[in-house]
């Protein structure tokens, strides 16, 4: 919910996930969140990153050989 000024105004926004889209709840203890920096050509971090959020369900799915 959003005032009049356009801040929000909610207590918990729950995150959703970005591989499948799901809602991850705030009981989903699996779930994380990685930051991504970007780069330019010669390789130096630009001060910007891409967010993405993965719920426990798609953590369990993922099978690691190395592990």
């Amino acid at each position: 919910m959003q005032n009049e000024e356009g801040q929000n105004m909610d207590l918990y926004i729950p995150r959703k996930c970005s591989a499948t889209n799901r809602l991850i709840t705030s009981k989903d203890h699996a779930a994380v969140q990685i930051n991504i920096g970007h780069v330019d050509a010669d390789g130096i971090y630009t001060g910007q990153f891409s967010t993405f959020a993965l719920c426990g369900f798609v953590r369990a799915q993922v099978r690691f050989p190395f592990l």
